[in-house]
């Protein structure tokens, strides 16, 4: 079984937002990353429709707005996001470090399943001073 050193995987920066540093494993059924972002960097407000995605925050605070919900949470906080469902999530108060893991693998690419929501520059509007 392969075994990795999550500071010796290759780093790319984000489709979306090329200021997000992540790395990712694929595997026959699911793809795992660390994503790094800094502070107030993160994709606008989007979906997956073909991925379920689970997160956890292991440095900083991130502040969540998944689905009817909007929440800062910290480091051991995991997160579900069912696929179909809006979110958006920016490192608050310093950067972040997250480790996802989303299902199906795909092409291995964390943002291969991306669709902008329509809402995405309303629900930005609510967070000056946030990048976008």
């Amino acid at each position: 079984m392969p075994f990795y050193n999550l500071h010796e995987l290759d780093k790319k920066s984000g489709r979306i937002n090329p200021k997000i540093e992540s790395a990712a494993v694929v595997g026959e059924f699911m793809k795992f990353g660390i994503v790094q972002k800094a502070e107030g960097e993160g994709p606008p407000l989007h979906e997956h429709p073909n991925e379920e995605q689970f997160s956890v925050v292991i440095e900083g605070e991130m502040h969540f707005v998944l689905g009817d919900e909007d929440r800062v949470v910290g480091p051991g906080t995991l997160v579900h996001i069912p696929r179909n469902t809006r979110h958006r999530s920016r490192p608050v108060n310093g950067p972040a470090t997250f480790l996802t893991v989303k299902s199906p693998a795909g092409n291995g690419n964390l943002d291969q399943d991306y669709q902008l929501r329509p809402e995405a520059v309303e629900i930005e509007a609510l967070y000056p001073g946030k990048k976008k």
